[in-house]
């Protein structure tokens, strides 16, 4: 006679997720309750219009105003023609060997692009690094 022996039935193990969800929820309401103390501030900025007088100019400057015909004026003395080498002329004029004087190109909303591109470029042939373009006020125009 053979021995049987019974076979004993294994509890299945499984994960006790309890103390993982118990976890869970302390965070969450760690995290509701430290992010409800912060104070969002804004700025409130008035920001400046162009309204304002212009700003006092240097003394020696060189400006250069573009009429809606692509005429070219410097220093209110107007050009007697529009070529690039007289442009570059009057400019040298006015630069005495100094290459940071400021250089302020104004030109009229009716002038050419290529005009006003060519008046860039004149300088930079010329070594200028102060470059400023300025519009004309409409308002200040029809006065």
């Amino acid at each position: 006679m053979a021995m049987q022996f019974k076979r004993q039935v294994k509890a299945e193990e499984s994960v006790n997720l309890t103390p993982l969800i118990d976890v869970v929820f302390l965070l969450l309401i760690f995290f509701m309750v430290s992010t409800t103390f912060t104070k969002e501030t804004h700025l409130n900025i008035d920001l400046p219009e162009a309204v304002a007088n212009p700003a006092s100019t240097a003394k020696e400057q060189i400006e250069v105003i573009i009429d809606a015909s692509g005429g070219y004026s410097v220093n209110g003395r107007a050009l007697v023609n529009n070529q690039a080498s007289t442009l570059k002329a009057a400019i040298e004029s006015y630069t005495n060997n100094d290459k940071t004087v400021p250089f302020i190109i104004t030109a009229d909303k009716a002038a050419t692009h290529q005009s006003v591109v060519q008046v860039m470029n004149t300088a930079g042939q010329l070594g200028i690094v102060n470059i400023s373009i300025t519009a004309i006020n409409p308002a200040e125009q029809a006065n």
